[in-house]
């Protein structure tokens, strides 16, 4: 009994480690659900009759009921009440559903249906199965959103006081494997089903439920640590008064400046990231005119899922977080003038391949910096609701930028002025991080000291 008090299930590294890659496969498979139709987006508009624009507003879709319904606030305020566990397993169903409804969208059988017509006929520029599929990209993205949260809280709870930066560096790093994979898979797979859509997403489907598996296994795992932590006296069956999420702590969070400054710094980073990686491929295969757009940003990830676990480890043991932030967006804003000027105006697929490897370097950067920091500005029993309210935010950019990118492509007729807009962002982002550190040092929340504790 007093080996169950003294050593817990989390003092194992062996069994942190393992209960990581559980959480981390999840993460791997729902990243490449989100990026299948990325590389294949000339195939998707030829079998299902859209346009950049109808891309660009269904690629927006994901974020639509986290963002207008308020589905990430909720989403915290479950993670906070009802835990990791039960988060977790809803998060994953929720992507599985989505998935679904996103498959039968795409199928030859629901474009013959009456539904479909019915669903042309009522915002005609906006086909039927974009209808669809952006309804199941609408639920999934629930259940996507939720589930980075959840992660980023079970990593704190099982690496508190160890290898926190590094954990969750590992995490996105694993996360990112996905994007790499299905820019390589997704093509693939589509020729050898005879240039089908549905090929490709049925298998990244699959991976899904495989996910929700892992995730299962993993509640097994922490509901025995509980009771370890339980046994052990540092957590109660029962929290206290003191101990338990009230919905009035959500104002904490909204009163906090730190908290606004990594808020809106998060935003306008990820929306020159994420709808930079939606149409990344189709900018790249008509600048350097090649059909290959997609295998060059899978080196995108690369540098990001090697660097990001050695920042991690840099950050728990020496620091220096909010400089990380600035340097990452720094490079991140050379790039995407770059991607405006300089790749059209010498296309080369070696600069091309450089100028994604970069940008990797930033992705490495930022996110290694950014989500550790959360935690030492915010309050443990409402780190899960802080998390939420950040991806809400952070989904008014994700939601908003696919659209504006892909009205930009459409009345331009070229990524040129794309490209600033995510300059910009990047601009911004540059701005709040030097703020951020400017508050840091005022105030010392740590941001610049190591994680591990001596």
């Amino acid at each position: 009994m007093t080996q169950t008090i003294t050593r817990k299930l989390n003092d194992s590294a062996a069994m942190r480690w393992t209960a990581l890659i559980l959480v981390a496969l999840m993460m791997f498979f729902a990243y490449m659900f989100v990026d299948v139709l990325s590389p294949i987006k000339t195939t998707v508009e030829n079998a299902l009759h859209w346009n950049s624009d109808t891309f660009g507003t269904y690629a927006a879709s994901e974020y639509f009921l986290n963002v207008f319904v308020f589905f990430l606030i909720f989403a915290g305020i479950i993670l906070d009440k009802m835990g990791i566990r039960f988060t977790g397993i809803l998060s994953a169903s929720l992507m599985v559903g989505g998935a679904v409804i996103k498959f039968i969208a795409v199928t030859d059988w629901f474009q013959a249906t009456a539904f479909c017509g019915w669903l042309d006929c009522w915002w005609p520029a906006f086909p039927g199965t974009a209808k669809l599929a952006s309804l199941g990209f609408m639920i999934f993205g629930c259940g996507c959103e939720m589930a980075g949260t959840t992660v980023s809280k079970a990593i704190a709870k099982w690496f508190k006081g160890k290898e926190m930066a590094l954990a969750m560096g590992l995490e996105m790093a694993i996360a990112r494997l996905g994007v790499f994979a299905v820019m390589w898979t997704a093509p693939s797979i589509s020729a050898a089903f005879g240039g089908t859509v549905t090929a490709p997403i049925a298998f990244c489907t699959a991976l899904l439920i495989i996910g929700l598996l892992s995730y299962t296994v993993f509640t097994f795992m922490d509901s025995k640590l509980d009771k370890q932590l339980i046994a052990s006296g540092e957590m109660t069956e029962e929290k206290s008064n003191d101990e338990e999420f009230q919905i009035k702590d959500l104002g904490k969070i909204f009163t906090s400046k730190m908290f606004w400054l990594v808020a809106l710094l998060c935003v306008l980073y990820y929306s020159a990231i994420f709808p930079f990686q939606r149409f990344a491929p189709d900018f790249i295969d008509k600048t350097l005119l090649v059909d290959y757009g997609g295998k060059i940003v899978s080196v995108f990830p690369i540098l990001a899922m090697v660097l990001t676990p050695l920042l991690g480890a840099f950050l728990d043991y020496k620091g220096k977080g909010a400089t990380m932030l600035m340097c990452g967006a720094i490079i991140m804003i050379g790039c995407h003038l770059s991607f405006a000027f300089l790749l059209p105006a010498f296309p080369s697929t070696i600069l091309a391949i450089a100028l994604i490897a970069i940008l990797g370097v930033s992705f490495a950067l930022v996110p290694a910096a950014l989500w550790p920091s959360v935690p030492k500005i915010i309050d443990e029993k409402i780190l899960g609701s802080a998390y939420c309210v950040i991806f809400w935010i952070q989904n008014i950019g994700l939601l908003s930028m696919p659209i504006i990118i892909g009205k930009l492509n459409v009345s331009t007729g070229g990524y040129t002025v794309p490209m600033i807009v995510f300059s910009c962002c990047g601009i911004a982002a540059l701005l709040f991080s030097i703020w951020l550190k400017i508050e840091d040092k005022r105030k010392g929340y740590g941001l610049e000291e190591p994680n591990v504790k001596k």
